[in-house]
C-alpha cells in the first residue's frame, strides 16, 4: 500500500500539499501567518475551538496547538507548536472535531475519543472536570441483542455538547442543553443516547453551534413514506368517512372513539419519541429544562416562554402545524395522555403568563389579558385524531373515482387547506362547554371565532414558512366558501372534468433513486433539521424558540443542500448549485446578505459571477470559497471586522456588511478552510506540475455545468412541459423522453459536482476519482441522453412542436441564446435550441482533455498513466461518436424536407412516382405520431446509401413500399 501511495504523490508533490495559514479573525487585510512551529507534514484537515486547534495529518496523527488548560505540566498548556496527541499513536485517524474549548477524533475502526473541558459532559465522562488526554468514547446500541458497540463516521462538537454520526447513519449525543435533542432533565448526559427522532432516516452530516445542532437528512424515497391509519388503533372504525348524496359527496372526520382511551405509559413514551413535539407527559421536564435556560439567559428565554405561553393557549387550533412550529409547543389535545397532577399544570401556566406580563411591562408594552388555559391543557379523551392532509388528498382522488360525477371538496387554489378546514370544525365539547361559561356566543359571534380560530392558525404556520405573499393567501382565502361542520362544499363539473382529465405530459423532473449512482455519489435529495436554542433564529424554522427535538427547516426542502455550517449563533447551507443560504444572527455581517438578522434561510451574496463549493462559520464571521476563472479558488471574509492602527474605517466598523474578498492568491490553491474564535485557518496546495490546478479545473467545470443544465432544466424545460399544448403525442412522448434523460444527467452530474468538491478536502489521489472507477455510469448517461435528443431531432425536433410551445421558446430566444453561449444575434431559434442540448456532448470533450492534463503529470509506466489516458481515450470516442449521430440527424430532418425534389428526370416514371410517394407517407407519419423512429432512420440509411442511382433507388424504395403502407394505415 505504501508504494502505490508513493507512486500516486510522485508527480504532485505531496510535500507542497497541505499547508497550514493562519489569518486573525476581524483583520483579514493582513497577510496570513504560517502555523508556529508546524513542521513539514502534510495537513488533510484542521478544527479550531476558542483558544485552541487540532490538525489532522495524511498519515493519521493529531496534534494539538493553542491554549490547552486540560494539560497537566506548564509547558503543554501553551505550547509554542503543535504537540503530538501520543494517546492516539498506533490509531489511524480519519477525521477530528473542536468545540469551544474541548476535541474529538474518529478512527478508522469507528471508535470515538474525546478530551479537553469536560465540566457539562461534553468528553463523556462522569464526575470530571478536565480530560486530559484523548479518552476513548463506549456508544452501545441498548437495542441491539447482544449489546454491539456503535461505530462512528463523523464527530461535530458545540459548547457544551457533542454529536457522533454513526456508521448506520444514526446521531448519537452526550452533554448538556436541548441542542441535544434528547427528551431529559438529567443533565449532564455523560452516556451516548440516541437521538430517537431521526432513527430510522439517513443522516448524512451533524454540525454544532454554540448551543445548537444542525442535520443534513437524505429525503424519504415516496416509497417508503408511511401511510397514515385509515382507522381507530382502538376501535378499528373508519377515520374519515364518505356520504354520496345526490348532487355532492360528503366527507367527515368526526370520528370519536368509543373507548376513550388513554395513552399507557408505555404508549406515551413511544409517541414522545416520534412526535415532533413533546406530549404533556414531559411538560414537568420541559419545566426544568426551561428553569436551567432562564439561569443562564434570562431575559431572552423569557421571550421565547412567552411565545411557548401563547402556544399551548391555542395548542387545539394550531394541531394541524405541529410539525412546523417545532417541538416547544404543546401537542394537539386530541393526541396527549391525561396530566397526572392538573393543579400542578395549572401552575405552572400561571407562572409562565405572569413572567410574560412582567417581562412586557418593563418593555413598556401592553400586558395580554390571560386565557384560561386549564381546559386547553388537559386532553380531550373523545376528540377525532388528527389526519394529515395526504390521506386527505388520497381520499379525495377515491372519492372522485368513486361517483364519477361528484367530487368530494373544494380544491380551487387557496390558503386554507382541506385538513384546516376539517380541523375548523372539530371543536370539542369541552371546549365548547369552556367558551359558553365565558360568555354567551350567538351564531353570528360563533362565525367570527371560527374564523379568526382559522386566520390565526394560518398566520402562526406562516412563522417557520416565511416564504409565501401572506396578503395574497388571505385575499385567495377569503373568496372560499367554508362550508357547514363535518361537510365539504361541492366541486363544480367543469373542475371535475378538468381533475378526471387525463394528463399525458406527466414527467418528473427530479429523478427517482438510482441504486449504482446514490451509493457511489453524495445526495442531492436533502434537508435540513435543526434543534437547541433558536433566540438569534438559528435554527431557521421563522422564530426565535428552542426546539428539544429536531425539527425539519421547510424552506430549505428542494434546495439540493450538500453541507451545514454552524457558527456561534448563525448557521449556513451549501447546495449543489454553489450557492449559500444563511440565517441567525447578523450582528457583523456574517450572513453575507444584509445588515438585518433572519430566522429563515435567505440566499447569502457572496459573488455575483462564481458560485461557492465550500463554507466555514466561525463565532460571529463566515467564510466562502468561490472559483474563479483561473480555477485557482478565492476567498471571501464576511463578519467581524477589528479595527487597527492607520485604518480610514467609518464610524460604524463593527463588521463588514458585504463579503469581502482576500488577497491570498500568491498562497496557492486552498483546498479547505476552517474558523474558530479569533482565529481562522486555510489548507493550501502547491500547483506541482499542473496536477492541483487540473483538479480544480474539473471541479470547477462540473459545478459550473451543473448550474447551467439546473437552469436549463427549471427555466425551460418545466415551463414547456406545463404547457396545455405541445403538438401530437409522439411529439410529447419524444420530448418526455428527453425531459427525462436530461433530468438523470442533470442530477448525476450534480452528484459528481459535489463528490469532487468533498475529493479536494482529502487525500487528492488520482485513482479515487469517480469518473476513472465509474466511468460506464457516465458513459452511459451520456449515451442515453443524446439518444434521445436524437431521436427527437430526426423525428422533427423542436419545430413540430404547436404554437404555444413555439410562442413560449420565441419569447425566451435572448435566455437560450445565453445558455447555449452562441453570440451570434443572427442564429435561429432551431439552431439555438439544437447548440444548447447537445451541451453535453461539448463536456464529453472536455473531460477528456481534463485527464489528459492529468496524466501528464505522472511517469509513463505509472498506473495512474495508463488509466488517466484510457477513461480520455473512452470520453473522446464517445463525444466523436455522439457528434456524427447529431449530425446525421440533423442530415436526416433536412433530407425527408427536401426529397421529393432531389428527384431526377434520369428516374423512369414509376421509380420516382414511388419514391415520392414513399417520402410523403413518410412526412404523413412522422407528423401524425404513427411512424416509428427506426423505420425512419433506416429508410433513410439505405437511400443514402443507394446515392439516389436508377438501379439502387427502384428496389429500395419497393422493398421500403410495404412496410410503409402497413404502417400508414388509413393514412
Amino acid at each position: 500500500m505504501d508504494s502505490k501511495k508513493r507512486s500516486s504523490t510522485e508527480a504532485e508533490g505531496s510535500k507542497e500539499r497541505g499547508l497550514v495559514h493562519i489569518w486573525q479573525a476581524g483583520s483579514f487585510p493582513i497577510t496570513p501567518e504560517r502555523l508556529p512551529g508546524w513542521g513539514g507534514k502534510t495537513v488533510l484537515q484542521a478544527a479550531l475551538g476558542v483558544k485552541h486547534g487540532v490538525l489532522l495529518t495524511e498519515d493519521g496523527e493529531v496534534y494539538s496547538f493553542g491554549t490547552l488548560p486540560w494539560r497537566s505540566g506548564p509547558v503543554e498548556i501553551c505550547p509554542s507548536s503543535p504537540i503530538l496527541e501520543n494517546a492516539l499513536v498506533g490509531q489511524y485517524v480519519i477525521t477530528v472535531a473542536t468545540g469551544s474549548f474541548h476535541s474529538g477524533a474518529v478512527t478508522d475502526n469507528g471508535v470515538a475519543y474525546m478530551w479537553g473541558e469536560n465540566s457539562a459532559g461534553q468528553c463523556a465522562v462522569a464526575n470530571q472536570q478536565y480530560v486530559p488526554e484523548p479518552n476513548p468514547v463506549s456508544i452501545a446500541d441498548s437495542e441491539a441483542s447482544p449489546l454491539l458497540a456503535v461505530r462512528i463516521l463523523q464527530l461535530a462538537c458545540g459548547e457544551e455538547h457533542t454529536l457522533a454520526l454513526s456508521i448506520s447513519r444514526e446521531i448519537w449525543a452526550w452533554g448538556t442543553g436541548c441542542q441535544l435533542g434528547l427528551i431529559t432533565t438529567a443533565f449532564p448526559v455523560t452516556k451516548p443516547q440516541k437521538v430517537e427522532h431521526l432513527a430510522g432516516r439517513v443522516v448524512l452530516q451533524v454540525a454544532c453551534g454554540a448551543f445548537h445542532s444542525l442535520a443534513l437528512v437524505q429525503c424519504l424515497p415516496s416509497q417508503d413514506l408511511k401511510p397514515v391509519p385509515e382507522r381507530c388503533n382502538q376501535c378499528s372504525q373508519l377515520l374519515i368517512t364518505m356520504t354520496d348524496k345526490e348532487d355532492h359527496v360528503i366527507i367527515s372526520d368526526s370520528h370519536c372513539c368509543p373507548l376513550g382511551v388513554t395513552l399507557t405509559e408505555s404508549q406515551a413514551e413511544n409517541h414522545a419519541s416520534t412526535a415532533l413535539s413533546p406530549s404533556t407527559e414531559t411538560l414537568d421536564r420541559q419545566e426544568e429544562v426551561f428553569e436551567n435556560t432562564l439561569v443562564a439567559n434570562d431575559q431572552s428565554v423569557a421571550t421565547e416562554l412567552n411565545a411557548v405561553s401563547a402556544q399551548i393557549t391555542s395548542s387545539d387550533a394550531m394541531s394541524s402545524q405541529q410539525n412546523v412550529m417545532g417541538t416547544t409547543e404543546i401537542s394537539s389535545a386530541r393526541n396527549i395522555p391525561s396530566y397526572p397532577d392538573t393543579q400542578a399544570v395549572n401552575e405552572y401556566l400561571r407562572k409562565l403568563s405572569d413572567h410574560s406580563v412582567r417581562e412586557d411591562s418593563e418593555h413598556g408594552e401592553k400586558p395580554v389579558p390571560s386565557q384560561p388555559l386549564l381546559e386547553e391543557a388537559i386532553p380531550n379523551l373523545h376528540s377525532p385524531p388528527t389526519t394529515s392532509t395526504s390521506a386527505l388528498n388520497s381520499l379525495v382522488v377515491s372519492c372522485a373515482s368513486a361517483v364519477g360525477v361528484r367530487v368530494a371538496a373544494t380544491y380551487e387554489a387557496g390558503a386554507l387547506s382541506l385538513k384546516k378546514v376539517m380541523n375548523f370544525y372539530s371543536t370539542t365539547p369541552c371546549e365548547t362547554g369552556a367558551q359558553a361559561g365565558s360568555s354567551a356566543i350567538g351564531p353570528e359571534g360563533l362565525k367570527d371565532s371560527r374564523e379568526e380560530q382559522v386566520k390565526q392558525e394560518s398566520m402562526q404556520g406562516k412563522k417557520s414558512s416565511s416564504l409565501v405573499d401572506i396578503r395574497e393567501e388571505e385575499t385567495e382565502g377569503g373568496s372560499r366558501r367554508l362550508s357547514l361542520p363535518g361537510l365539504l362544499s361541492q366541486v363544480s363539473p367543469r373542475l371535475l372534468r378538468k381533475a378526471a382529465r387525463v394528463k399525458t405530459r406527466t414527467v418528473v423532473l427530479t429523478p427517482t433513486y438510482s441504486g449504482e449512482a446514490d451509493a457511489l455519489l453524495p445526495s442531492l435529495r436533502t434537508e435540513v433539521w435543526t434543534w437547541g436554542k433558536g433566540k438569534e433564529g438559528q435554527l431557521g424554522h421563522g422564530d426565535v424558540l428552542p426546539r428539544l427535538q429536531p425539527l425539519c427547516v421547510k424552506c430549505l426542502d428542494g434546495k439540493e443542500v450538500i453541507h451545514l455550517e454552524a457558527g456561534g449563533y448563525h448557521s449556513l447551507a451549501l447546495t449543489a448549485k454553489s450557492q449559500v443560504y444563511s440565517w441567525g444572527s447578523n450582528t457583523f455581517g456574517q450572513l453575507g446578505h444584509s445588515d438585518f438578522p433572519t430566522t429563515v434561510p435567505r440566499l447569502a451574496k457572496i459573488s455575483s459571477e462564481n458560485g461557492v463549493w465550500s463554507i466555514a462559520a466561525g463565532r460571529d464571521y463566515s467564510l466562502f470559497l468561490v472559483d474563479t476563472e483561473d480555477f485557482q479558488p478565492g476567498l471571501y471574509y464576511s463578519g467581524r471586522q477589528d479595527p487597527t492602527e492607520g485604518d480610514n474605517l467609518p464610524e460604524n466598523h463593527s463588521g463588514s456588511k458585504t463579503p469581502v474578498l482576500l488577497s491570498c492568491s500568491k498562497l496557492g490553491y486552498i483546498s479547505r478552510v476552517t474558523a474558530g474564535k479569533d482565529s481562522y485557518l486555510a489548507l493550501v496546495d502547491k500547483n506541482i506540475m499542473g496536477y492541483i490546478a487540473s483538479l480544480h479545473e474539473l471541479a470547477t467545470t462540473e459545478r459550473r455545468f451543473y448550474s447551467k443544465l439546473s437552469d436549463i432544466k427549471s427555466q425551460i424545460l418545466r415551463p414547456l412541459l406545463s404547457l396545455e399544448n405541445l403538438g401530437t403525442t409522439t411529439t410529447v412522448q419524444l420530448l418526455q423522453e428527453v425531459a427525462s434523460r436530461f433530468s438523470k444527467l442533470c442530477y448525476l452530474i450534480g452528484q459528481h459536482g459535489a463528490s469532487l468538491s468533498s475529493f479536494l478536502h482529502g487525500v487528492k489521489e488520482a485513482r479515487s476519482l469517480v469518473i476513472l472507477k465509474h466511468s460506464s455510469l457516465f458513459l452511459d448517461s451520456y449515451t442515453e441522453y443524446c439518444t434521445s435528443i436524437t431521436n427527437f431531432l430526426v423525428m422533427g425536433g423542436f419545430q413540430l412542436l404547436a404554437k404555444p410551445a413555439i410562442d413560449f421558446l420565441n419569447k425566451n430566444q435572448e435566455l437560450l441564446q445565453d445558455l447555449s453561449e452562441v453570440n451570434d444575434e443572427n442564429t435561429q431559434l432551431m439552431e439555438i435550441l439544437n447548440t444548447l442540448f447537445f451541451l453535453p456532448i461539448r463536456r464529453l470533450h472536455n473531460y477528456a482533455k481534463v485527464l489528459l492534463k492529468l496524466a501528464t503529470c505522472f511517469e509513463v509506466a505509472s498506473p495512474e498513466y495508463q488509466k488517466l489516458q484510457d477513461s480520455s481515450s473512452c470520453y473522446e470516442c464517445l463525444a466523436l461518436h455522439l457528434g456524427r449521430k447529431r449530425k446525421e440527424a440533423e442530415y436526416t430532418l433536412g433530407f425527408w424536407k427536401t426529397f421529393p425534389g432531389k428527384m431526377t428526370d434520369s428516374l423512369r416514371k414509376p421509380e420516382r412516382r414511388l419514391l415520392c410517394e414513399s417520402s410523403n407517407r413518410a412526412l404523413s407519419l412522422q407528423h401524425a405520431g404513427r411512424f416509428s423512429v427506426n423505420w425512419f432512420i433506416l429508410f433513410n440509411d439505405a437511400l443514402v446509401h443507394a446515392q439516389f442511382s436508377t438501379h439502387h433507388v427502384f428496389p429500395l424504395a419497393t422493398l421500403w413500399a410495404e412496410p410503409l403502407s402497413e404502417e400508414a394505415g388509413g393514412v
